[in-house]
């Protein structure tokens, strides 16, 4: 921990540092997606992966963003907000500025549409997790009414949110994958061939695999930004393209893996262009328990016990993360630091595997990405130990940009994926409550009718203090009931070239950079 704040302190130091300069306009950011070699779709609504989220922060807009200086949700897209004396309805005044790209004003028939849209149970939007929060959305997930009775429009610039607990919205609807859609244009067939958003830039084209281009937009609410004239993000899921192409100038930012990152603190160079976030991610092996041996809990916890974490972390992740000690991570207000990790024991794994009646281990299938941090390469590290407690593993390669959809329609025996885990751990132990659907984010279809008690608790409570120990509770379950294989929480780097200036700490994801305050000194290659 003492780590993590001294990481912090020097991040947010180098970024008060850029933030006393003056921020200059013209030129391009040229941005790069690291998680893999494409994105899913123009539609930000339908993928579930931080890849597509990259683009989606330079085009579209939520009803919220998270403040990354200050670790919190703001209003992005409404200038005041109130609640009521029950702490469950949000009146929202909406911007009179916010403008879609091809002109017309934002209003609260769009926000409406746009919660409706994700709501629709034939498409199993990832952000109907959210949305879901909202009173009457799900009966419009399961067909039972076509308008979320918890929305109610006042008028074009005033609406009413009725919650189904006691929750602040700010950290749920902040999410690309909330972003708010212009209601009647996105009906139009070929919207999504040249999407339109609110965010600071506008599209231009996407070649698949190789590019999304953006340009500046004029009309964007915020005086006097964005400042670059474009931004050009490129897929490159492949570590030795990130560092190629940076090292030859050809981008301003790299998300670096545990090879790299060792690597540049070694150069004198590229040393001086490096920092380090704690995110709110936790690494994890995904158990289905519709595959027979994965439905008893003493078989994972087997798997907890037969792997040697810390040795995995040491070696291949070369000291880029934290040892999970369940769900939520070090920097979640509901982080429990008492509880320990499971005890690298594969004596005590093979003991309960025999009570479970595997005496002799059993195989299974394993997804992975070819993710350097959390894919084949600690797939590969892991199978050695498991096959020593009698577990036989066979690989299953996938693209990066598949991984949600395969994690979402449950088409796998095992997976291993970096998971969102916070910033608010309501949001995040939502997704082990048995009312949330695989399709949303209960990719392990996990039941517990404690857990379930204890999250609803925690969402009706007024108490603040209440609401963290009763999710604490909450975690300590999940974990001793082992749905995944608890692995690590991330230590994001990032590599940025001097002339980009203006980068955030961005705990929730270090990828994700609100570019309308990004800006190019006239050093950048790109900065006419």
């Amino acid at each position: 921990m003492n780590k993590w704040f001294l990481t912090t302190a020097l991040t947010l130091a180098a970024f008060t540092v850029q933030a006393q300069e003056q921020p200059r306009r013209g030129g391009t950011i040229r941005f790069t997606a690291p998680y893999a070699t494409s994105f899913t779709s123009n539609d930000s609504h339908v993928s579930p992966q931080i890849q597509d989220e990259i683009y989606t922060y330079a085009l579209h807009r939520s009803l919220y963003r998270w403040n990354a200086a200050e670790n919190k949700p703001e209003l992005e897209l409404a200038t005041a907000v109130s609640k009521s004396a029950d702490g469950l309805t949000w009146t929202f005044k909406l911007r009179d500025d916010a403008l879609f790209h091809n002109g017309r004003k934002m209003t609260a028939d769009d926000i409406i549409w746009t919660y409706t849209r994700l709501m629709d149970g034939s498409k199993s939007f990832p952000g109907a997790r959210y949305i879901r929060r909202i009173k009457g959305a799900i009966e419009v997930e399961k067909g039972q009414a076509k308008e979320i009775s918890g929305l109610k429009k006042i008028d074009d610039q005033t609406f009413e949110m009725t919650l189904v607990e006691k929750a602040d919205p700010g950290f749920f609807l902040y999410y690309g994958q909330t972003s708010i859609y212009p209601a009647k244009e996105a009906q139009e067939p070929d919207f999504f061939n040249k999407p339109i958003g609110l965010g600071p830039f506008k599209f231009v084209e996407h070649v698949p695999g190789s590019r999304m281009v953006l340009e500046r937009w004029e009309k964007y609410f915020k005086a006097g930004k964005p400042y670059a004239d474009k931004v050009v993000i490129s897929p490159m899921g492949e570590a030795a393209s990130r560092d190629i192409a940076f090292r030859n100038k050809e981008i301003d930012v790299s998300i670096l893996g545990p090879t790299q990152y060792v690597a540049y603190l070694a150069d004198p160079n590229l040393s001086k262009g490096i920092f380090e976030v704690a995110e709110v991610f936790t690494r994890n092996m995904g158990m289905n328990p519709a595959f027979k041996p994965f439905s008893d809990k003493r078989v994972r916890q087997a798997i907890n016990h037969a792997i040697d974490s810390d040795l995995i972390i040491k070696r291949l992740v070369r000291d880029k993360a934290y040892r999970a000690t369940g769900w939520l991570p070090l920097s979640s207000p509901a982080y429990d630091k008492t509880m320990k990790p499971y005890a690298f024991d594969q004596e005590k794994a093979k003991k309960l595997l025999t009570d479970a009646g595997y005496p002799d281990g059993f195989e299974f299938e394993w997804t992975a990405t070819p993710n350097e941090s959390w894919g084949v390469p600690i797939v590969e590290a892991v199978i050695p130990m498991l096959a020593k407690v009698g577990i036989k593993v066979k690989i299953k390669p996938i693209e990066g940009s598949a991984l949600g959809a395969t994690a979402q329609k449950g088409d796998f025996q095992a997976y291993i994926w970096s998971n969102l885990t916070g910033p608010d751990p309501l949001t995040i132990l939502k997704c082990f409550h048995s009312a949330t659907p695989q399709s949303a984010c209960n990719y392990t279809t996990y039941k517990n009718p404690e857990v379930d008690k204890l999250i609803d608790e925690a969402g009706n409570t007024d108490d603040p203090a209440k609401r963290i120990e009763l999710l604490k509770k909450a975690n300590a379950i999940v974990y001793d009931d082992a749905p995944v294989w608890f692995f690590n929480y991330n230590k994001a780097v990032m590599a940025y070239q001097p002339w980009l200036k203006g980068l955030q700490p961005n705990a929730t994801e270090l990828a994700l950079q609100q570019y309308d305050e990004l800006w190019v000194d006239a050093s950048s290659p790109a900065a006419k």
